[in-house]
Formats: C-alpha cells, sequence, structure tokens
C-alpha cells in the first residue's frame, strides 16, 4: 500500500521532538515508495517528496501548498499537546484522514516554553486533539504514562523506542577525541550535562572505590554544566583527578568514534531527566551499557545481557556493577556482541519505521473500511426512502 504521509512538526520550540524520529521516518519511507510531505521544519532540512509542478513548470512553497493540497491519507503530528498536534488534528478532520501521534515525553519540570506550551495546548485544543487522534506512538515508558495522564485512552498508546543509525555507529572505530585529552586504557564514558542531581558524585564515588586507583582505566565526562568545576574538585579529593578527563561537547562527527572507542557507558540516572539515544548509540557500537533503574531506560538494555540495570543513587550497587564489568574481559565481549545484535534488531532504524509502518498501514486500512461500511449503510437507507414505481 502506497500512501502519502502528512509529518506536522512543533516550529514553536527549538528542539525537534523525538530528536532524529522525524527525520529518520521520513526518509525511510520515502525509501519505500510513500509520499511524504513535512510541515512545521523551520530548518527544513527534513527529507520529503517534491510537490508536483504546476502549469508553469514550477512548485510553490512546501508549506504555502498546506496539506489540503498535498491531500495526505493519514496525518502524523509531534508532542501531544503541542500547536503541531492541534494543526493536525484540525487537518485530520477536515480531510477525513486518521491522526497518528507521537509522544516524546517531557521530564515533569521541562523547560519554561515546554511547560507553558503543554498546560495552553491542555485547556485550548486538548479535547480536539484528544478526540481526533487514532493512535498514539510513545517513544518511551514515561511517554506513555504522559499520554495517558493527559486523557488519551490508553488503548490507543502503545510504545515503540526510536532508532538509531547503526552504519554511522558501530564496532571498531576510533576517537581523536580521546587522544587528544591523552586517555589511554580501559574508558568508562559519561555523556550529558554535568548538573547537581544527575548522579555525577555516585558515579564517581564507585569508581574510586573500583577501578579508579589504577592507571590502567580512565573515567571520561562529554558534557558541560553548572556542576563541572565541582565535581572536578571532588574527583581530586577522592585521589582520582589523573584518571578522570573532561573532555567538553564533542562534535557530531566526532561522537561515533568516541562512543565506539568507550569500554562501556555509563548512565547513572536519578530520575527521567535523561535521554535514551546515547544507549542505543552505545550498543550500535558494540559497547556494555551500565544504566539506572529509572523508568524512561526500561527496555533499552537487558539486564546481563549486554549490560547492568544498576539502582539509581545505590553507591554500593554502582562500584559492585562496575567491578563485575571491569574483571572480566569475555563477559565486556559477550554483552558487546549482544548489544550490537540488539541495536539492529530491535533500533535499527529499519526496524523502527517496519513497526511505524505497519500502524500507519493499519489505521488506514480500518479508517477505509469504516468509510466504505458508513457509505453502504447511506446507500442502504437511500433506497429504502425512496418512492416506489407505480
Amino acid at each position: 500500500m502506497s500512501l502519502r504521509l502528512a509529518l506536522v512538526l512543533n516550529p514553536f520550540t527549538l528542539k525537534r521532538k523525538g530528536g532524529e524520529h522525524a527525520p529518520s521516518i521520513a526518509r525511510e519511507m520515502l525509501g519505500r515508495g510513500y509520499a511524504v510531505r513535512v510541515f512545521g521544519d523551520v530548518a527544513g532540512d527534513i527529507p520529503q517528496s517534491a510537490l508536483e509542478s504546476n502549469a508553469e513548470g514550477s512548485a510553490a512553497p512546501l508549506e504555502r501548498a498546506g496539506m489540503g493540497a498535498f491531500a495526505p491519507d493519514v496525518v502524523i503530528a509531534y508532542d501531544g499537546l503541542s500547536p503541531a498536534a492541534w494543526r493536525g488534528a484540525r487537518a485530520a478532520r477536515s480531510l477525513g484522514v486518521p491522526l497518528i501521534l507521537v509522544e516524546e515525553g517531557f521530564p515533569d519540570h521541562g523547560q519554561p516554553v515546554e511547560r507553558s506550551l503543554r498546560m495552553f495546548g491542555a485547556r485550548a485544543w486538548g479535547r480536539l486533539v484528544r478526540r481526533t487522534a487514532r493512535r498514539v506512538i510513545a517513544l518511551d515508558p514515561v511517554a506513555q504514562s504522559q499520554a495517558v495522564r493527559e486523557g488519551f485512552d490508553p488503548d490507543i498508546v502503545s510504545v515503540l523506542p526510536s532508532g538509531v543509525d547503526v552504519e554511522t555507529f558501530r564496532p571498531g572505530l576510533s576517537s581523536e577525541v580521546l587522544r587528544r585529552h591523552h586517555v589511554r586504557g580501559m574508558v568508562l564514558l559519561h555523556i550529558g550535562r554535568i548538573e547537581p542531581g544527575r548522579g555525577i558524585d555516585v558515579l564517581m564515588d564507585a569508581f574510586a572505590r573500583s577501578v579508579g586507583q589504577r592507571h590502567d582505566w580512565s573515567l571520561v565526562f562529554c558534557g558541560t554544566g553548572s556542576y563541572r568545576q565541582a565535581a572536578r574538585a571532588h574527583a581530586e579529593r577522592l585521589g582520582i583527578g589523573a584518571n578522570v578527563h573532561w573532555a567538553g561537547v564533542p562534535r557530531p562527527e566526532e561522537l561515533p568514534g568516541l562512543v565506539g572507542s568507550a569500554t562501556a557507558l555509563l548512565v547513572p540516572a536519578l530520575d527521567d531527566d535523561v535521554a535514551s539515544l546515547k544507549i542505543r548509540r552505545a550498543m550500535a557500537c558494540g559497547v556494555p551499557v551500565l544504566i539506572s533503574d529509572v523508568s524512561r531506560l526500561a527496555g533499552t538494555i537487558d539486564h546481563d545481557e549486554n549490560g547492568l540495570i544498576v539502582p539509581r543513587g545505590d553507591l554500593e550497587a554502582w562500584r559492585a556493577a562496575i567491578s563485575r564489568l571491569a574483571s572480566d574481559p569475555s563477559r565486556r565481549e559477550r554483552w558487546g556482541k549482544s548489544a550490537r545484535e540488539v541495536a539492529i534488531s530491535r533500533f535499527s532504524w529499519p526496524r523502527v519505521v517496519d513497526r511505524v509502518e505497519d500502524l500507519v498501514v493499519h489505521e488506514v486500512a480500518l479508517h477505509r473500511a469504516a468509510e466504505e461500511t458508513q457509505r453502504d449503510e447511506e446507500e442502504l437507507r437511500g433506497e429504502d426512502l425512496a418512492p416506489s414505481e407505480g
């Protein structure tokens, strides 16, 4: 079934909901023969189908043509209570096509703009969006819970995780970032904001009590934040300053090599204010992952299969997890191979889009069947009301 898909993004937020989700969905669907048009992409960097030329041989700007001119078979809008969802719901109702929402989910505190938009959206158009949506794709369990709290029927909300580029992120890469910072030996990698409340102290304490005093292990932090200076001072007090490195934020093109060069990725999150993309990237590189048992990360790794799930904030548990990782090279190798296999089978974009495609095709088929049934019933009623001959 070759369909026309309208992707509707939120133009009022700086970050694109779901990160790589919209561009990857668009690119993969185009490769499968679908027509894809994107609305709300301010930067204009998401791949999409070209407009058909008019009589003069030119095409109008994509946004100005509107969804009506494109005539999609389905509308996919990002962020359940965003302006994108409102725009998608209005278009879906006007065109008589299904609306599918993609919900990323936000931390409870979030950014002020995000909180304001969610609150306004709930009051202004929440009812319209809830009544129109046929399905909600939640990118993780936190997004699923959020959608249910926002009033969407739990029966239409399902978790379909986002994906990763398994060709860009792959085993066997090396890192100029590590060489630049004179990092040698085994590398425990942390990627993300260095802020209070993110488990940084617990991670450094666990490192100090396990392999932090050894010269063949390093703990590398990639990121910036208000807690960086205090964290450096804490490392010095623990006597591990020489084995803790602060690499800043790597350039995007340096990230695959950095992740692929790590011995393990560590994610000591204390709450759900954490992204899972770095975990999928590490798995695609064949790198084991140690994560906290927070809800957002549930389902990303399998305990003792491709890494470990560690109780959040538990210093002794993190010390034991790092020691277990460090003590057995064969276990690390087994975890790494399993991580790569799972990344390909569960998180590669072709596999992710397989699941999205199945859902889209199913909803369109149900919608068309319901329309056909309604037309048949109307025709029957018309025949019953028609005057008899003679």
